[in-house]
């Protein structure tokens, strides 16, 4: 395939699509089965692709930042979302559960080691795997770093963010009564499991237009209208993970665990504008892991579609493929 420049190809949509060669339901126990697809090149260099959330589920613009004539790419929907089973679900439902479903692919597929590329949530799930079992890790690609620490939760969910966008932030915390608002997470939980269906999709609505609506710097405040399977999920995952402080032992447990990444080379993608997930994480990240080089993209926000951060993704991924 003929090279073009990390940005040309992010303005004309990265690779071309393809189709996944190997698609699966994997069976993980507790119940659970997860959508697994391989992509790209059957004996190429395997690299994991981690999406977001909790509960965002992959997409096929996923498999577009890989060529496809050098990488063997893995993409799964982590537990309770996408095409996995069951939807919605959070039991047996946790961060833990997700790093064993990682190394139950991992085993299934016979890859020795992999290139880990996550944003976001992915990045936080690609963070605590890669501490977990480092030696399983080849290299880290990061965007949009969320620690998972509470002063990032609170940032998003009790007003930092709200402070910038008043406006979307009126409908995210008025829609709950306002002897309530002082733990937005909580009021919502009671909502999206209330065990009515209608009174969680209008709330599981709520929580993904706040989000959604921040995603871009260049959206316009509109949080738009995705499917309501999808919010749901969505919604309802992200928020157990966020109300049980995404099951970590400690606040910065990722931070405290750096060491084990010393071997492990990364490269973290941030943009300068993230309203999701503030650059400090970042900066935090790179600061305490020595192997890892820090691309701050100017005039781009959080989400993987950003020109910048696109155009960036596909060098790195180009880079690592010689």
């Amino acid at each position: 395939m003929d090279r073009i420049s990390g940005q040309k190809r992010a303005a004309s949509y990265l690779y071309p699509q393809i189709e996944p060669f190997d698609q699966r339901l994997l069976d993980v126990g507790d119940g659970h089965r997860i959508y697994v697809e391989q992509n790209g090149h059957a004996s190429g260099i395997p690299v994991l692709v981690l999406h977001g959330g909790p509960g965002g589920g992959c997409s096929p613009a996923m498999r577009r930042y890989f060529d496809p004539s050098v990488y063997r790419t893995i993409l799964f929907d982590q537990r309770g979302c996408g095409r996995s089973r069951p939807h919605a679900s959070v039991d047996a439902n946790t961060t833990w559960h997700l790093i064993a479903d990682i190394e139950r692919i991992r085993q299934v597929l016979e890859i020795d080691a992999w290139i880990v590329f996550g944003g976001s949530w992915g990045a936080t799930l690609a963070l605590i795997y890669a501490e977990t079992h480092p030696e399983r890790v080849a290299n880290l690609v990061l965007r949009g770093v969320f620690l998972a620490t509470q002063s990032e939760i609170d940032w998003f969910y009790g007003g930092g963010a709200g402070a910038f966008w008043p406006d979307r932030w009126q409908d995210f915390a008025g829609a709950i009564p306002e002897d309530e608002r002082s733990d937005l997470i909580a009021a919502y939980h009671r909502r999206l499991f209330s065990g009515d269906r209608a009174t969680e999709a209008r709330f599981a609505r709520q929580w993904a237009a706040w989000e959604n609506a921040l995603a871009s710097i260049h959206n316009d405040g509109a949080p738009g209208d995705p499917p309501a399977d999808y919010t749901r999920a969505f919604a309802r995952i992200e928020n157990h993970y966020f109300i049980n402080k995404a099951f970590l032992q400690e606040d910065g447990q990722i931070l405290r665990d750096l060491p084990r990444l010393k071997e492990i080379p990364g490269t973290i993608v941030q943009g300068r504008y993230d309203m999701i997930c503030p650059p400090v994480s970042a900066w935090r990240l790179a600061e305490g892991w020595k192997r890892a080089k820090l691309l701050m993209i100017p005039q781009a926000g959080h989400a993987l579609s950003e020109p910048g951060i696109s155009a960036e993704l596909v060098r790195i991924m180009d880079g690592l493929r010689l």
